[in-house]
């Protein structure tokens, strides 16, 4: 009798391996170091320094002066409502009011004409409508390039120089004569400048003016 031989059943592979009992503790998942993250962010920390730097200087270089709220009329008397505090960084050559003058402005009188959003300066203001007794208001309108390229203000010292005639003779000793600028305007694009002198040298500034052989002076602004 033939004997058939009879197939295993067993796999021949070896059994899969397998792991060891877990003990409860999670192994944690090495970081990769990102050396430009870390530039990045020391250099915002340096930006941030710097700009807390700029913004201390520039506020301890910032002084709080008046400004006008609302417009005012030369001769009007100046409001509370018509004032306001701002924090500027200034020309050390404007005479600005300072913030902590407020109470002894209101109720004075505005000596020119004041508008809106304007710095409130020195001499643009006033407890008398100028003239003032003993002073005279005079129009000076020099021909062009006989006043200073810098922009006259009020309260400005200046001088009424007389220049030469037509024949162009220079004047050995010129007369000059002091005045303050009480107003800068324009009159048919010629420009005026309203200066403040004692009524005695009213009459002689009015004819030299007329004649429009002078010139105006600036003198320095710091007293």
């Amino acid at each position: 009798m033939t004997t058939t031989p009879t197939r295993s059943t067993t796999n021949n592979h070896p059994a899969p391996v397998q792991p060891p009992p877990s003990d409860g503790v999670v192994t944690p998942p090495k970081l990769r170091r990102r050396p430009l993250v870390g530039v990045i962010a020391a250099a915002l920390v340096l930006l941030g320094g710097l700009g807390g730097v700029w913004a201390w200087q520039s506020s301890t270089s910032t002084v709080e002066v008046l400004a006008t709220r609302a417009p005012v009329q030369r001769g009007d008397s100046i409001g509370a409502d018509a004032l306001m505090v701002v924090r500027v960084n200034p020309d050390p050559a404007l005479q600005l009011v300072p913030a902590d003058h407020f109470d002894s402005v209101v109720g004075q009188r505005a000596a020119t004409d004041l508008v809106a959003g304007g710095l409130l300066a020195a001499g643009q203001y006033s407890d008398v409508l100028p003239p003032a007794e003993g002073m005279s208001v005079v129009g000076v309108s020099p021909e062009v390039g006989l006043m200073p390229a810098e922009p006259l203000r009020p309260g400005d010292e200046v001088r009424i120089v007389q220049t030469p005639g037509a024949q162009g003779d220079v004047v050995a000793e010129p007369v000059s004569l002091s005045a303050q600028v009480l107003a800068v305007r324009t009159v048919d694009t010629r420009v005026v400048v309203d200066v403040l002198v004692p009524s005695t040298l009213a009459p002689e500034v009015a004819a030299r003016a007329a004649t429009g052989r002078v010139a105006i002076v600036l003198d320095a602004r710091e007293r």
